[in-house]
Formats: structure tokens, C-alpha cells, sequence
């Protein structure tokens, strides 16, 4: 079975950011100015599409499930407290089926 490509766990919003960030050669003030926001929420967006990137590449490592979480808490669909305790639920579902 192939292991999926990062790219394949990005949504359209993600993609399009990647993309207009090659376009303005990685300038974050142009991206600034493209998207009508400050730099330092660009800088924001950008560090979290890194740590996004980070979680779908180590993708042999984790299940789908845990990219799944890991992919919400980043994009802040989810919170640290809620991320642990779904976390811990599955892990202990899991080693009841082992």
C-alpha cells in the first residue's frame, strides 16, 4: 500500500496559501498585502501550515485518526484539552481491541 503524499491531507484554503506563497517568492509582506491582513497573521497561518505539513509527512508513523486530531488542533477546529482526552479515549479503545 502507498503512503500518502502531505499534500494529499491539505484543504483547498491550505493549498491556495501554498501556492500564492510561491507566487510572491515567499514574501510575507506581499502576502500581506495580497490577502489584506498584517503580517503577523500571515506569519501565524504560515507557521501553522508548517506544523500541518510536519504531521501529515510523519504520516507512517501515526494512524489516520491521529493526523485526523492532529490536522484539527492545528488548523484550532480543536482545543489541547479536547485533543488529549479524544486521544486518550482512542488509544484505550484501541488496546481493548489488542
Amino acid at each position: 500500500m502507498e503512503t500518502p503524499k502531505w499534500t494529499d491531507g491539505l484543504n483547498e484554503e491550505d493549498l491556495a496559501f501554498l501556492k500564492q506563497f510561491m507566487l510572491s517568492s515567499g514574501s510575507l509582506k506581499e502576502l500581506a498585502r495580497i490577502y489584506g491582513i498584517s503580517y503577523p497573521t500571515v506569519r501565524l497561518r504560515l507557521d501553522r501550515l508548517i506544523e500541518k505539513v510536519k504531521v501529515l509527512d510523519r504520516g507512517q508513523d501515526a494512524s489516520d485518526f491521529d493526523r485526523l486530531l492532529r490536522t484539527l488542533y492545528i488548523d484550532g477546529k480543536l482545543d489541547a484539552g479536547t485533543l488529549r482526552t479524544v486521544t486518550a479515549a482512542h488509544r484505550k479503545e484501541m488496546e481493548k481491541k489488542t
